[in-house]
């Protein structure tokens, strides 16, 4: 199993920026993919961003452009670098990770007054 830890959440105007970080522990040699979804108050969760090993990345329509994710193998981290951040982005953050199974954070909360 893969521990994983969020860091980085917080509370931003509308257009301010925020960097969440995640670290993964445990059998974190058998990784691919690292990535993040979220969940909005009363909205199913959805997938953001996503980084392979090898360093592609993909993300969801809603945050393309003002989102940037990035990965360092070294440190079995991925963080996600938010820019123009918008109170429609205000939700729980989970960092996730596929390797034997897909694992989970416990979450961060960003919140983005408008």
């Amino acid at each position: 199993q893969v521990q994983l830890v969020e860091s980085g959440g917080g509370l931003v105007q509308a257009g301010g920026t925020l960097r969440l970080s995640c670290v993964a522990s445990g059998r974190s040699f058998s990784i691919n993919n690292m990535g993040w979804y979220r969940q909005a108050p009363g909205k199913e969760r959805e997938w953001v961003a996503a980084s392979t090993r090898g360093g592609d990345t993909m993300y969801a329509d809603s945050v393309k452009g003002r989102f940037t994710i990035s990965r360092d193998n070294a440190k079995n981290a991925v963080s996600l670098q938010m820019d123009n951040l918008k109170p429609e982005d205000t939700a729980v953050y989970y960092c996730y990770s596929d390797g034997y199974q897909r694992d989970w954070g416990k979450g961060s909360l960003v919140t983005v007054s408008s």
